[in-house]
């Protein structure tokens, strides 16, 4: 039996890492109760489609000006893939927003390790700031393409390998029933001292 989660719910498997609670739900993204939410955003930082759309929509103006800024301050004005920034989280209930841009999947390169970063730099940004907690989506597993099984064993394993000693409460809030499968599925396959 899995144990409860913040909203009361429970999940298949959701087990204990490090002293940090991992867990898979299905959730929208944008009405998660964490410390921070993981923005999966394209480079330019100003908005688009899937949950980076959602986000900015749910959040309000105050986010986008906030990107607006950072996006000055940036080389090119773009966030290099697998680094991570924090705005505020505007009207969202998370007090910030972790925007990290993803890779675009290609099967003939192995971009593992900038998806990794997404997962490691957010956690320590998270952790920096002083969240205690922090919801993902499945970062590059939408209309980048990676596939949702890769896509969850390296968050799984990035999760796993992180030391983020503030971070208590770490939830992937995935949107569909593969992803959540997917999700769970690698949260059962990881060994007693973790794969890294």
């Amino acid at each position: 039996m899995g144990a409860p989660s913040a909203d009361g719910g429970t999940s298949a498997y959701k087990p204990r890492l490090d002293f940090v609670h991992v867990e898979a739900v299905a959730s929208d993204i944008t009405t998660e109760r964490v410390d921070a939410i993981v923005n999966a955003a394209n480079p330019g930082l100003l908005g688009g489609g899937g949950v980076d759309g959602a986000i900015h929509a749910a959040g309000g103006p105050e986010i986008l000006a906030e990107c607006r800024r950072l996006k000055a301050d940036l080389p090119g004005g773009l966030l290099t893939r697998g680094q991570a920034v924090a705005t505020t989280g505007g009207r969202l209930p998370a007090r910030w927003v972790i925007h990290t841009a993803g890779p675009v999947y290609e099967p003939t390169k192995d971009r593992s390790s900038i998806l990794r970063s997404c997962y490691v730099q957010s956690l320590l940004l998270a952790d920096t700031l002083g969240a205690t907690s922090i919801a993902f989506p499945a970062i590059s597993a939408g209309v980048y393409g990676w596939p949702l099984d890769d896509a969850a064993r390296i968050a799984v394993s990035a999760v796993r390998g992180t030391s983020a000693p503030g971070i208590e409460l770490v939830r992937f809030a995935l949107f569909g029933e593969r992803a959540l499968t997917a999700f769970r599925q690698a949260l059962t396959n990881i060994p007693p001292g973790g794969m890294n």
